[in-house]
């Protein structure tokens, strides 16, 4: 609590000019509310393999009797799931990170525009070179997106991802 008028005021004064700095700061367009330190800490956590979608994809195909690899470095763009019996792999790709067109979940962020752009846009050239040279070494190649394993939808996506591994018998 101030002792004196002098302090008072300068309580006063320092509220006043924090709430016209806060309501400067807001009417200003906000790229991010985290600091770059907490940010690169968040960014460094996205994981790369191991996701939610790639793990429902796994316990499915285990469940009905699929045996598969991992991560297989030989191939070209080291597939999420490889099905060895089957020639067959399977990438599970995030929709923001591999710009899935029409997609909710593919938001360019309005922050560093060219950046992303430019990176979503190398995403997408590599996935396809990878899956032409998959393809012209005889694999057949299934994509899913994370938003087709969204709950209301995974049960169809699973069925038609059995459906879509050829010779596949379900146990």
């Amino acid at each position: 609590m101030p002792k004196n008028n002098i302090e008072e005021d300068w309580v006063y004064n320092n509220r006043e000019f924090n709430l016209i700095f806060i309501l400067f700061i807001s009417s200003r367009k906000m790229t991010d509310n985290v600091s770059k330190e907490r940010r690169r800490e968040i960014m460094s956590s996205v994981r790369g393999k191991d996701t939610k979608p790639e793990l429902i994809v796994r316990h499915f195909l285990f469940s009905k009797g699929f045996r598969y690899r991992l991560q297989n470095i030989k191939l070209p763009g080291k597939p999420d799931i490889t099905l060895q019996k089957y020639k067959t792999v399977i990438f599970i790709n995030g929709c923001f990170w591999h710009g899935h067109k029409d997609c909710k979940i593919y938001v360019m962020p309005k922050s560093n525009e060219k950046f992303w752009r430019d990176k979503i846009e190398t995403n997408i050239a590599r996935d396809k070179r990878n899956i032409a040279e998959l393809k012209n070494l005889g694999w057949n190649v299934i994509i899913l997106w994370e938003c087709e394993l969204k709950k209301t939808i995974r049960e169809n996506t699973l069925t038609n991802l059995i459906e879509s591994i050829p010779n596949a018998k379900i146990l």
